[in-house]
């Protein structure tokens, strides 16, 4: 995914939930749209450069998005992180697409937004993708942005409790009981992040359900994902190779999380 033209800032704070102080590099302060509605956990971090896309649509309250923040990480290198939680089905899209994912490869079709019923109707939920083809059958793709990296120097998800993630891990598992693939994809948009595992210490629900769903054929994987640079603007993000991700791994609660 090309980005449009970035311009760079220092975030003063997020606040709620949808908004965002931030300080361009000449001196404004403008108010940016923040469209993530999670915690932000581990990527709400005061004094970071951040990357907004601007707008002159009249239209829009706002004329600013957050995009990205860049994140010290130990050996002392900055890592990208996307905020934006609506680029990542856009970017496992693509993959898809071009045939990148290599365990997803080869369907004719591809429609976005599948609807899906299952308990005999009773419920409904929406998935991110529904891939069709006549000798593969169906396969049905929930994408889940990965950006919180916790004191120990692993990836978690989810990065607060997630009612809505559960239900799709039932749609996920009611499918694969069917007979299709029934596939959880994190897209991991951290660069500092190469692994993923539940994040038990947030929503211990969560963890149960997915560790639930993976022995009931559930496939459960991740990808990591690749910024392009021209010298420090970033450019492009694309979805990149297989992560691990571990169903056992707990972080160590005595390592001083809040």
């Amino acid at each position: 995914m090309k980005y449009p033209a970035l311009v760079p800032g220092t975030l003063l704070r997020r606040y709620k939930r949808f908004l965002a102080d931030v300080r361009l590099i000449d001196g404004r302060e403008v108010v940016a749209h923040c469209p993530n509605t999670g915690s932000m956990r581990a990527v709400n971090v005061p004094g970071c450069r951040v990357w907004l896309t601007p707008s002159d649509d009249p239209a829009r309250k706002l004329a600013w998005t957050w995009e990205l923040i860049e994140l010290p990480q130990p050996d002392g290198r900055m890592a990208l992180a996307s905020v934006h939680t609506g680029r990542a089905n856009r970017i496992v899209e693509e993959a898809l697409r071009d045939d990148r994912i290599p365990t997803l490869a080869g369907y004719a079709a591809l429609k976005r937004e599948a609807k899906v019923t299952y308990e005999g109707g009773r419920k409904a939920a929406r998935l991110d993708f529904r891939l069709d083809d006549p000798q593969k059958g169906s396969a049905y793709v929930e994408v889940k942005q990965v950006t919180l990296k916790e004191v120990d120097g692993h990836g978690y998800f989810p990065d607060a409790v997630s009612e809505r993630g559960k239900k799709h891990l039932d749609a996920l598992v009611a499918l694969a009981a069917q007979g299709h693939r029934a596939v959880l994809l994190f897209c991991v948009a951290h660069e500092g992040i190469g692994d993923v595992a539940p994040a038990d210490h947030l929503d211990p629900a969560y963890g149960a359900a997915l560790r639930q769903a993976a022995t009931r054929g559930v496939e459960v994987v991740a990808h990591g994902c690749g910024f392009e640079r021209q010298g420090e603007l970033p450019t492009v993000i694309r979805l990149g190779e297989p992560l691990p991700v571990s169903l056992t791994r707990q972080l160590d609660v005595t390592l001083g999380i809040d």
